[in-house]
């Protein structure tokens, strides 16, 4: 089974909330089954998106079930918690020097082109609560996912402080998007070198 099967399947089977039917059918206008998960670290392919989304909702069903007896709130955080990249990358080339030739090479590539310009986790909820209502824990674990990586924390905001002693579940979706992005998604990129 392919990754947007397999999304498909856990969408389906344990996201049962008013208005899930019709973000599924939003979400398949958009490039997400097809887009990267970054420009250039993780799942930096055709399909990273996706693939990125199934591994954080694996990793939080599998370290924190037990924790969180709510199926659907972790189907919901861990597979929707990057919506916003959605129509978010534009493919393209850009030139690479071979170092042992010389030689310069075309080599596809990605960068941003956001149209709406919302905040990375703030943008995912807004998305996501065109079409269905997050319980206030699913909506502060989806904001506050990137941890130390949001532009918030980087400008000096404590407010993750407070969503992350609140909503443990936070907490845990952050550290199941490090899990995916840095250990079982190490090497997935077509482009650029791997850090």
């Amino acid at each position: 089974m392919g990754y947007k099967e397999s999304y498909l399947s856990a969408f389906e089977e344990n996201i049962h909330r008013e208005g899930a039917p019709e973000l599924l059918a939003w979400m398949q206008t958009t490039d997400f089954f097809t887009a990267p998960a970054s420009t250039r670290f993780h799942g930096a392919c055709e399909a990273g998106l996706v693939m990125h989304s199934l591994n954080v909702y694996n990793v939080l069903r599998e370290r924190f079930s037990d924790a969180v007896q709510n199926p659907e709130s972790l189907a919901i955080c861990g597979l929707l918690h990057d919506l916003c990249k959605a129509n978010f990358y534009k493919p393209g080339f850009r030139n690479v020097k071979d170092d042992e030739t010389g030689v310069w090479n075309k080599v596809p590539s990605y960068s941003v082109q956001d149209a709406f310009p919302y905040g990375h986790g703030e943008k995912s909820v807004y998305l996501i609560e065109r079409f269905v209502r997050l319980k206030p824990v699913e909506a502060v674990a989806i904001r506050w996912h990137m941890g130390g990586f949001d532009d918030a924390v980087r400008g000096g905001s404590y407010a993750i402080s407070d969503a992350w002693r609140n909503y443990p579940l936070a907490v845990m979706l952050h550290i199941a998007d490090l899990e995916a992005t840095y250990l079982l998604e190490k090497g997935t990129s077509a482009v650029g070198k791997q850090t």
